[in-house]
């Protein structure tokens, strides 16, 4: 099978992205999986080159996958050709940052809807960059949205064999409790359902996981579960949906790792935050669904504190690329 093509925007500049994106291109699995092209600028990832222990690699400038050297050690970058390394500062908010980032995303983007690329991996951004440079997004999903014209793209994180989904993410814990309502369930996991079957993962029961200690003991610790998550349940059961919970949170991901689940829907942010990370923190891969695009992401930011000094680890990269790698043959053959 022809390797998958994953393209992945270099992220900000002033960021580790460009040296992520380098470390990566020398693990020879990465290599074997995918073929990896970078949206950026050839001089920031030059300039990454000299950083204190970097690997020497080979920068080979292209206009489309086709023409890319796909060996161990070899960059192939489409040179955007926008931002110069003495525009800005290692570890250091700039607005042009911000809108570098942003251009290499929006090539990306564009790469995966016109069919050049089987899936995106991103590199951090900095939301500070970006405000500063009048990009009116917050971050990755934000933009991956609005490009591909998608209303409310699905957040899952994935680290070793566990799906987490999110039902509610960047809100108060107060206002997010407040936004656990049967109706929004269901059409969760409706939509979960459909990117699980993109993904390949048709096989299964998704677990809801419960909001209260002991998911409420039948109202003796909160009511959400007894009026909201019990009744959504339900509900999906009787539309033939493979569904369980609520489900305990201080069991419900141990339960998904040892296989009981095909994926768990968090309830909140931190819920589903705090077991993948403790889990694997490196290896804890976003991917986001419900677009017409695949896309996969570092779980890091830009790093400032250590950006430019050759210290940050790779890891995170190299799973986004080989979750991405991993799922690219059955999205493609979905959207087909």
């Amino acid at each position: 099978m022809t390797k998958p093509v994953i393209v992945i925007p270099m992220g900000d500049p002033a960021g580790v992205g460009p040296e992520i994106v380098i470390k990566s291109m020398m693990n020879q699995n990465i290599i074997d999986k995918a073929r990896c092209v970078i949206v950026g600028d050839k001089a920031v990832l030059d300039r990454a080159m000299t950083f204190p222990n970097m690997p020497k690699v080979k920068i080979n400038v292209i206009t489309n996958p086709r023409e890319g050297d796909y060996g161990l050690g070899v960059v192939n970058v489409i040179d955007l050709n926008y931002i110069a390394p003495d525009q800005y500062e290692m570890g250091k908010v700039n607005a042009k940052c911000g809108k570098a980032s942003y251009k290499y995303i929006e090539k990306a983007i564009n790469m995966a809807m016109s069919g050049e690329a089987d899936a995106v991996s991103t590199t951090p951004i900095n939301k500070e960059s970006l405000k500063a440079g009048e990009i009116p997004f917050i971050g990755h999903t934000e933009i991956f949205g609005f490009l591909t014209n998608t209303e409310d793209p699905l957040t899952i994180f994935e680290v070793r064999n566990m799906r987490v989904f999110f039902l509610t993410r960047h809100m108060s814990l107060r206002n997010a409790c407040d936004a656990i309502t049967k109706d929004k369930i269901i059409d969760y996991v409706k939509r979960s359902n459909i990117v699980l079957r993109q993904l390949g993962v048709a096989d299964g029961t998704m677990a809801i996981a419960g909001l209260n200690p002991h998911s409420g003991e039948h109202g003796l610790f909160g009511y959400e579960e007894v009026n909201e998550v019990f009744p959504a349940v339900e509900e999906l059961k009787k539309m033939g949906y493979k569904v369980e919970g609520p489900i305990g949170a201080d069991s419900v991901f141990h339960l998904a790792l040892q296989g009981r689940y095909n994926s768990v829907l968090s309830l909140y942010h931190d819920q589903g935050h705090i077991a993948t990370k403790t889990l694997d923190f490196y290896r804890t891969i976003s991917i986001t669904g419900g677009m017409p695009i695949l896309r996969t992401s570092v779980d890091h930011g830009t790093a400032f504190d250590v950006a430019g000094k050759g210290v940050v680890s790779s890891v995170s990269m190299e799973e986004a690329i080989l979750i991405g790698a991993k799922y690219a043959p059955a999205f493609m053959k979905s959207t087909k």
